[in-house]
């Protein structure tokens, strides 16, 4: 039994006149743009109503770490911190996502350095506190932790200011995709006639940090969230990457271009011709043996990095200062990202397009004024989905760029630490305020280089005190 399809009706509609057609094609099609639109606005408005009232519900806090004196520890171990962090991760249903408005907690690893005095300081969800404690504890037994206020308040929010002036913004991937690596701190270990030496990515930013003076603030924070779709997701772009640089898979064409393409071999099926415009080669069997050094480096990289933990990640860096000292740090907080730089895979650099303080040409004053405000906004949120969109970042690129730093490397001397040998921290930390958690036993009288708040600490040079740390 033959099988006849009457294609006559679509004959007849291209027969029509060119005006009449496109009239008839606007008519069926003109609503669907605006119901696509009034759909996601809805959408927006009510995912921002019920994220709100889930955030109102979620307390959080800021610790403060003095790193252990002496540390000798690589990165390695702060990766091994983050690793533990993934366990963070929870299942979330429909009915949670769109009616209660619950979604994946976040954390900000932040360094922060007010008049030249740094300190290390992690904003953890209150109820995920003592599972945070106890990954820093896992690696770093003699650290201390304690709760402190936020550094942020007391400072303008809105500019201009008459006393204040600020520079900052996001720092973002800015070779490739993020399936693409940067250099991690395994890239900075020489083998020397002693051994392997490392060559500790921190010191440029500590030394930096160490430089500010009064009235001076450098701050950055590097917000991480677990992946709802954890590394699955991820694993496959990773293999679909590597499959188009092999030549396995071909590159989909621009939109406009998927477009035509359809419409030309549509309506080629339909009078009975088809021809694909694109010139398709055939796949070279031996691609695989005759990688170049470059792709054979980022097949390596790709997959190397896909095999490890991502997170959602957002960096951040805002300067500020009173207007008679202020100075932009960029150069030097610039050098601290550069230096992760690969050619042949990725580099993380200033997000100049849309959140960097910098402006020109029309309007450039208020513009500039409009950036700051945004970036401290965004900073003091510590909200992931705030300014641009996250990309994705394993433990071992995290662990490089936040990491105590190894004392035989870094030499600079206002780094917050721990006095000495401390007692085992207790199996269930009690709760406190302001006054922080003390892992030291009473019977144990060691002097301790306090992070509480509201306290005088003896520093390297009283000359140099900061007014208003808020972990002293």
């Amino acid at each position: 039994m033959d099988i006849v399809i009457d294609i006559s009706s679509i004959q007849n509609f291209f027969n029509q006149r060119i005006d009449i057609i496109l009239w008839q094609i606007f008519w069926w099609t003109a609503w669907m743009p605006f119901a696509y639109a009034f759909f996601t606005g809805a959408k927006m408005f009510w995912f921002d109503y019920v994220w709100g009232q889930y955030a109102s519900t979620q307390k959080k806090v800021l610790i403060a770490i003095d790193i252990p004196k002496g540390n000798e520890q690589s990165p390695k171990a702060v990766e091994s911190i983050f690793a533990y962090f993934a366990g963070g991760h929870t299942m979330i249903n429909m009915f949670e996502r769109w009616w209660q408005g619950k979604y994946q907690p976040s954390m900000s690893l932040e360094i922060v350095s007010i008049e030249g005095y740094t300190q290390f300081i992690i904003y953890v969800p209150s109820q995920g506190r003592d599972f945070i404690e106890s990954a820093i504890y896992s690696q770093y037994p003699d650290a201390e932790i304690t709760e402190i206020e936020d550094y942020t308040k007391n400072l303008p929010t809105k500019f201009p200011d008459d006393i204040y002036d600020l520079w900052g913004g996001e720092w973002r991937y800015r070779n490739r995709e993020d399936i693409y690596p940067m250099k991690t701190y395994k890239d900075f270990e020489h083998t020397t006639m002693e051994g392997v030496e490392y060559k500790d990515t921190m010191a440029n930013l500590m030394d930096l940090y160490s430089t500010l003076g009064k009235d001076e603030q450098l701050w950055m924070q590097i917000i991480i969230r677990a992946r709802e779709v954890m590394d699955q997701e991820f694993i496959e772009a990773g293999e679909k990457e590597v499959r188009t640089i092999l030549g396995e898979e071909k590159k989909q064409p621009y939109f406009m271009m998927r477009v035509w393409l359809a419409i030309s071999k549509s309506v080629g099926f339909l009078f009975g011709f088809w021809k694909d415009i694109l010139d398709e080669s055939e796949e070279d069997p031996w691609k695989m043996y005759n990688l170049k050094p470059k792709e054979k480096k980022q097949i390596e990289a790709i997959q190397e990095k896909a095999s490890k933990i991502g997170f959602d990640t957002k960096i951040r860096t805002v300067y500020i200062a009173k207007k008679d000292v202020f100075r932009k740090p960029f150069m030097g907080v610039t050098g601290f990202f550069k230096q992760f730089s690969d050619p042949d895979l990725n580099s993380i650099g200033p997000d100049m397009d849309k959140t960097i303080v910098t402006a020109n040409y029309f309007s450039r004053q208020k513009r500039l004024n409009q950036r700051k405000t945004k970036i401290i906004d965004y900073y003091i949120s510590r909200d992931p989905d705030m300014g641009r969109n996250t990309q994705v970042m394993n433990i071992e690129e995290l662990a490089s760029l936040w990491h105590f730093p190894l004392e035989s490397a870094v030499k600079a001397p206002l780094i917050q630490k721990t006095v000495g040998k401390q007692a085992e921290p207790p199996m269930g930390l009690p709760v406190s305020e302001v006054e922080g958690r003390q892992r030291r036993t009473e019977s144990k009288d060691i002097p301790r280089e306090s992070s509480k708040l509201n306290e005088t600490k003896l520093k390297p040079d009283q000359n140099k005190t900061p007014s208003n740390l808020p972990f002293v």
